[in-house]
């Protein structure tokens, strides 16, 4: 029954004005996206980044791109190097790119081109909380969100944090792109439920592509 509901449901969701959810959109990219994924963290390990207050993060992060997007107790902001190794951030894989643009072409953003990819790792019980993606110089840029792995729960709000929460369930090759007049919104991950995903295991992986710079 749960094949027969999800073959019913809508492949493009409007969750919000500026703002939809594209079911299983990345799952043709999926090939050439894992490997991908794979080489990239490879290149810049994942790392438990500290907040401004000091707090360690339970998502694990890495980048690629022109930039990554990095925190530490002098802020947040974008860093043309990995501050670990010194280096440039990988560059980012051409598929990522590729999906980025279709994604957002299909959510209402045609000629988008991502400058920057977020890459956050979530393990059983991680969490993010509700915030904004407002470090970047034009937010007249959308965002485009690709879910991989474990099944987690979404959430999308309004432009204050106060604002009611949509909820949405993501399940791998799910992708979310929100702009316009949703491109200050409040979102944020519910605590990820334990399971297994037979491709990526105990785990979820969250690539986040901006224009950032």
């Amino acid at each position: 029954m749960d094949d027969l509901f999800g073959a019913l449901e809508p492949r493009r969701r409007e969750i919000s004005p500026g703002a939809v959810l594209l079911k299983g959109f990345a799952l043709s990219f999926e090939a050439a996206l894992l490997p991908a994924l794979e080489a990239t963290i490879a290149a810049a390990p994942l790392r438990h980044m500290v907040t401004p207050g000091g707090f360690t993060m339970s998502v694990a992060m890495t980048n690629c791109g022109a930039a990554g997007w990095v925190s530490d107790r002098s802020g947040y902001r974008y860093d043309p190097e990995d501050p670990l190794s010194g280096k440039s951030w990988p560059v980012m894989p051409s598929v990522f790119a590729d999906l980025a643009g279709a994604a957002a072409a299909e959510g209402g953003f045609a000629g988008f081109v991502p400058d920057v990819c977020l890459i956050n790792r979530y393990a059983p019980g991680t969490r993010l909380s509700l915030h904004q993606d407002r470090d970047e110089k034009d937010c007249g840029h959308p965002i485009v969100s690709v879910s991989l792995g474990l099944a987690a729960t979404f959430q999308f709000g309004g432009l204050k944090r106060s604002d009611a929460v949509v909820k949405l369930p993501l399940s791998h090759g799910d992708v979310v792109v929100w702009g316009g007049p949703a491109r200050l919104a409040y979102h944020g991950v519910l605590a990820l439920k334990d399971g297994t995903h037979p491709g990526l295991g105990r785990q979820r992986f969250n690539l986040t592509f901006r224009r950032a710079l």
